[in-house]
């Protein structure tokens, strides 16, 4: 027992990595939302939402996340009245339906907005390659069977265009629990972070983020693992039309 971590500090690490499960997932539904949204402002015919998408995706695709980060914990609550800044450190805790949840920290949010501004680029330029690749001559058959632009897109275009883009967008999900170890620099207790603090505290570094390493390749193994059960599941679906 003297080898591995006490019962407290294995308590902390799947602390941490709730928080980093939590947090991945709010980024990932984010993003995928936002960035759907993004890859059609880039289609659209009107240039300027097509350049204002354009210019998203130009500042926040070709910034470090850190520094994005560290903006939205330092820069953004330098902007905010003091009360409001109040209120969001403050504890709160929320009743639904005689559920108890702890409204999250204003870390978490700032992580959360800093990592779904960053991916909703990246998840936007997946979507939009995705409708690129469904060939035109698609769109000329539903124009010609009497489809209106809105039903070709919604029952020719977008199921294609989603399988395409599949494969990279669970690229994007990996990334995304990846690239939550950098909240730790504003102070949130994911897993990183409090892999650190056992191993501060216990001098066992091996266990601490050797334990930490396991998890996040578990995690990654998940959203592969997902992705390939997608896959047949859209195979055998098509079989049988």
């Amino acid at each position: 027992m003297d080898g591995w971590l006490q019962p407290k500090y294995t308590g902390w690490i799947l602390q941490g990595f709730a928080t980093t499960l939590t947090l991945s997932v709010g980024v990932m539904v984010a993003s995928t939302v936002l960035g759907f949204a993004l890859a059609l402002a880039h289609q659209a015919r009107r240039q300027r939402i097509a350049r204002t998408a354009a210019l998203y995706v130009l500042v926040f695709r070709n910034s470090p996340l850190l520094v994005q980060l560290l903006f939205w914990y330092f820069g953004a609550a330098t902007l905010l009245p003091p009360s409001w800044m109040d209120w969001l450190n403050a504890p709160h805790v929320l009743h639904a339906g005689g559920f108890r949840l702890a409204w999250p920290s204003f870390e978490f949010v700032a992580g959360w907005i800093g990592l779904t501004c960053y991916t909703t680029t990246f998840i936007g330029e997946e979507f939009r390659a995705g409708m690129r690749g469904v060939p035109r001559g698609q769109y000329h058959a539903a124009a010609a069977l009497g489809l209106t632009p809105w039903s070709t897109f919604r029952h020719v275009i977008l199921p294609q265009a989603v399988r395409i883009a599949m494969p990279p967008l669970a690229g994007q999900y990996m990334n995304v629990v990846k690239n939550s170890s950098l909240t730790m620099a504003i102070g949130l207790a994911e897993l990183s972070y409090v892999s650190r603090q056992v191993d501060t505290e216990t001098f066992k570094t091996f266990q601490a983020f050797g334990a930490a390493t396991v998890l996040y390749v578990a995690t990654i193994a998940l959203i592969e693992a997902l992705l390939l059960v997608a896959r047949h599941a859209g195979r055998d679906e098509r079989g049988r039309k």
